[in-house]
């Protein structure tokens, strides 16, 4: 296991963490804040990229997908 994957289960933790803290504290940006930081760790351990790497992969996702809406479709 490299470091790149040993600090992305450790990203993925903190933002469970942080999730947590969100609903117990009633405050939905730290929610969303807690299941951004999950899946930019889940991208990456599951490829090995680097921190910087993964947070531009997952900024351009949600920049490509902005307007999407599950009702419409």
């Amino acid at each position: 296991m490299n470091q790149d994957r040993f600090a992305g289960i450790c990203k993925q933790l903190r933002g469970k963490l942080r999730g947590r803290w969100g609903e117990l504290t009633n405050n939905p940006l730290g929610v969303t804040a807690g299941t951004r930081d999950q899946l930019a760790g889940r991208i990456q351990e599951r490829y090995g990229v680097s921190k910087e790497n993964a947070a531009r992969q997952l900024k351009d996702f949600l920049d490509r997908n902005r307007n999407w809406d599950l009702a419409n479709r």
